[in-house]
């Protein structure tokens, strides 16, 4: 998951590697599109001290799903949950990249809805993007009833939250051969259009639910039409791209623009190519299944266009 740019420059490399440490707490810097890995418990409080705003990113609880390795999804969604309110700075709000549900039925919904509501950060502000498991047998329509933005007919949306400009895409409801992701010439349109009037030191973090960037083709983990998409952002000095799908943490730099995927709540998913087929990894030993789940916190430092991402494994 390395180009030549990291070849070329060891402190990236480091920071791939951190990237894969399971149950190791990072924090990610974020200054001009060049990422500094720090380990939570050196200097990391330190540097992140100065956030103006944080919030937490969780993925792919797939409430509903029963099967090995964890038959029970609603309770690691709830620990995730809860270790979001034990957080020490209570972030803004929470980000849902995909997969709330593993069957999309009202059932499942419903009781997605009911852990958001016993926690401090459900109880506030969240938003939501749908993954391929929200929108089966109804193109979608029951995630957005309930969960949607309503800002535009196809579901996505952007918002604006202390000078950092947030955009939710959709890439699930039309995915291409081999399950890849797909925009449309609308949406894509759209993007276009919404990042137009924003100054190239605007920072900008977008969130989807099938990773932007050709992760893994071959397992459609990736999105067909995110090339243009990514034309439109590479005028801006810093820009975060949040995805879920793969369930565990994979991260690539492209200039300015830092990818990364994040950790599911329910179980998690071979690495690229390792086995025929993506799906859950059975194999896990029940006592270490938490060590492969987490969450991410965000920090946001205004004034430095700096990200600093703390990703956390379920205790």
């Amino acid at each position: 998951m390395t180009n030549q740019r990291d070849n070329e420059n060891p402190d990236r490399r480091g920071f791939l590697k951190c990237m894969a440490w399971a149950g190791a707490g990072t924090l990610l810097m974020m200054k001009g599109g060049v990422l500094h890995a720090r380990v939570l418990g050196l200097d990391a409080g330190t540097e992140a001290k100065d956030a103006t705003f944080s919030f937490a990113q969780i993925s792919d609880s797939h409430i509903g799903f029963h099967f090995a390795p964890n038959p029970d999804p609603a309770s690691t969604l709830r620990g995730a949950l809860a270790q979001v309110d034990a957080l020490p700075v209570r972030p803004d709000f929470l980000l849902h990249t995909g997969d709330l549900t593993h069957l999309s039925r009202p059932d499942q919904f419903d009781t997605l809805a009911g852990l958001m509501q016993e926690s401090r950060a459900g109880k506030g502000k969240a938003f939501y993007v749908p993954g391929e498991h929200d929108v089966i047998g109804d193109n979608g329509a029951e995630f957005f009833r309930r969960f949607g933005e309503r800002q535009q007919p196809g579901g996505w949306y952007s918002f604006d939250h202390r000078g950092v400009h947030f955009v939710g895409l959709i890439n699930v409801l039309a995915l291409k051969a081999g399950g890849l992701g797909f925009l449309g010439n609308e949406q894509l349109a759209w993007l276009k259009k919404d990042l137009a009037p924003l100054s190239a030191e605007t920072p900008v973090l977008v969130f989807a639910h099938m990773p932007m960037w050709a992760l893994y083709p071959a397992w459609g983990w990736g999105t067909d039409d995110s090339v243009e998409a990514m034309g439109y952002l590479r005028r801006f000095g810093s820009v975060s791209v949040l995805n879920g799908h793969i369930h565990q943490i994979q991260q690539k730099v492209e200039g300015n623009i830092t990818f990364y995927t994040a950790r599911s709540t329910a179980y998690p998913q071979p690495a690229p190519g390792v086995g025929p087929a993506p799906g859950p990894l059975k194999t896990v030993v029940p006592d270490r299944l938490h060590s492969y789940l987490g969450i991410r916190s965000v920090r946001h430092v205004q004034g430095k266009d700096a990200l600093a991402i703390t990703e956390g494994v379920m205790a």
